[in-house]
């Protein structure tokens, strides 16, 4: 009978020991696993915003959507000043001034995509972003002779799905981390100087 009675306390302090474990680990799920799932789901896809660099690099880039009365005289203050930039451009752009995408092209300046018509990219299905973006390239290519590797959302806008459908295409794509600003503090863009190049 002792053995018996030394059998059983064996036994429920083994099994007050498993249930303790269960217990500190079912305590450890339910207070983690919010965070566990938050960190999985907060794995955004990302454009590039800057690039880390060893020396001083600044990224000049401009946006050309709609007029280009100012583009030779860009183009001819960054070759006095010996600066390189980066166009992102639009297919109707290219369309309207194929002369001045030549012309970019032929100063040494990168001319790269930003859709073929300006549409919120986070409105359209894989294959329409897929479509709108070989339709800016092809228009881009047939007058440069480059295709372009990176790209620009229109508005700056992008979502996960955006940027995984592009990077998919092997085209890099590229935001803003600095935006100019007019002499009175106005962003740029709200006069429309980032899209009037």
């Amino acid at each position: 009978m002792k053995k018996l009675s030394e059998f059983m306390s064996l036994h429920r302090k083994g099994l007050s020991v498993l249930g303790v474990t269960a217990a500190v680990c079912a305590m450890f799920y339910v207070i983690n696993a919010p965070q566990i799932v938050g960190a999985a789901a907060s794995e955004r896809v990302l454009p590039i915003y800057c690039v880390e660099r060893d020396n001083k690099t600044v990224a000049l880039s401009f946006d050309a959507a709609w007029g280009n009365e100012d583009t030779q005289q860009l183009i001819d203050i960054l070759n006095q000043y010996q600066v390189k930039a980066t166009f992102f451009v639009v297919g109707d752009w290219v369309d309207r001034y194929p002369e001045s995408v030549k012309a970019l092209s032929d100063a040494g300046m990168e001319v790269m995509n930003h859709s073929d018509d300006h549409a919120h990219f986070s409105q359209l299905s894989e294959q329409q972003i897929v479509d709108n973006v070989n339709a800016c390239a092809d228009k881009i290519e047939a007058v440069t002779g480059t295709r372009p590797t990176l790209f620009r959302c229109p508005y700056g806008e992008y979502d996960d799905h955006v940027v995984s459908t592009i990077n998919g295409m092997g085209i890099q794509v590229i935001q803003w981390d600095v935006e100019a600003l007019a002499a009175d503090g106005t962003p740029c863009t709200a006069r429309g100087w980032a899209y009037g190049v």
